[in-house]
């Protein structure tokens, strides 16, 4: 991974910080949204609760840290907080089914202007299995999916209609991205935040749907 790319995975990821509050539970999803937990910020009390059975994940760890059999559902290894539990995906799955995840941060290959996501697999393509995505989808309180705006070859993420297999319908309620927050609600797109660097119109620009830009969207804001 290149050093701006290191930077922009990192400033969503912080940015993505600030939608947990004191004491919620969250689940983060595989990839970048695992770097959510090396920012949580020292004034809040937060449980992170990982879908193969650990409640308090703590911050990725040293050297030093690093414990083999401690990892999270991406196969990373991990830290424990204190007062961390652990058991089975059948109690995990029941915690996030049962409405207990105040909000999970997942990753997204594809969003449309409905809040539909497409983030497990991409047709002819090899996967490790569909994960926890649908039912985190289903049974968190609030969905936050984080991505780059556009993909590889510079065309938009953020859709009128998704292209890939869903994971859930009408189930997104924030997109962060490196360029721009938005909400997605029964009136369509609303732009809330453009990251240092962007404009609102590169932000139209690289989005396929229409935005609504209310007059008080924070520009240069994270």
């Amino acid at each position: 991974m290149s050093a701006d790319k290191g930077l922009v995975r990192e400033k969503i990821a912080k940015r993505a910080e600030k939608e947990i509050e004191d004491g919620h539970y969250v689940n983060l999803g595989i990839g970048m949204p695992t770097l959510v937990a090396n920012y949580i910020s020292e004034n809040k009390q937060v449980v992170l609760q990982s879908e193969n059975g650990l409640l308090g994940i703590g911050p990725y760890p040293t050297e030093e840290e690093v414990d083999a059999d401690l990892i999270n559902a991406g196969k990373e290894t991990v830290t424990a907080i204190a007062g961390a539990a652990y058991f089975d995906s059948a109690e995990s799955f029941a915690m996030i089914r049962g409405g207990h995840v105040n909000v999970a941060i997942l990753g997204g290959m594809e969003v449309s202007e409905t809040g539909d996501l497409a983030n497990w697999m991409i047709p002819g393509k090899m996967i490790k299995g569909m994960g926890g995505a649908m039912d985190l989808v289903h049974g968190a309180q609030k969905i936050i999916v984080i991505m780059d705006h556009v993909n590889k070859n510079g065309e938009p993420k953020i859709l009128k209609k998704c292209s890939l297999p869903l994971t859930g319908k009408g189930v997104v309620n924030r997109i962060i991205t490196d360029r721009a927050v938005m909400d997605v609600s029964s009136q369509g797109l609303i732009l809330r935040e453009v990251a240092k660097g962007y404009t609102v119109e590169d932000v139209l620009a690289s989005t396929e749907p229409n935005v609504i830009v209310p007059k008080d969207v924070q520009l240069e804001a994270y």
